[in-house]
């Protein structure tokens, strides 16, 4: 026998507003989308990262390397294919 939990979710109120219309727009209610969104999160086959971020030994937290620099020559060049 599955039991239920009552929780009290404090939302950004864009993600609450979103979520009520996208339940809206899928005929589901909020309760439904939220569910199926945390069960394909905690579930999901192919495992989500931990973090994006590392902690270094200060315990302070960094992005790790991704293998591209970012130059200013790069962010021109995403800020101009933005623009077009």
């Amino acid at each position: 026998m599955m039991t239920h939990m009552k929780t009290t979710l404090d939302l950004p109120d864009k993600i609450f507003r979103d979520a009520k219309a996208t339940a809206a727009r899928r005929q589901v209610t909020l309760k439904a989308l939220i569910t199926h969104a945390l069960k394909r999160e905690i579930y999901s086959s192919k495992p989500a990262p931990d973090s994006i971020y590392e902690v270094d030994e200060d315990g302070l937290p960094y992005l790790p390397s991704r293998g591209v620099s970012v130059t200013s020559d790069l962010v021109r060049q995403l800020q101009d294919d933005e623009d077009a």
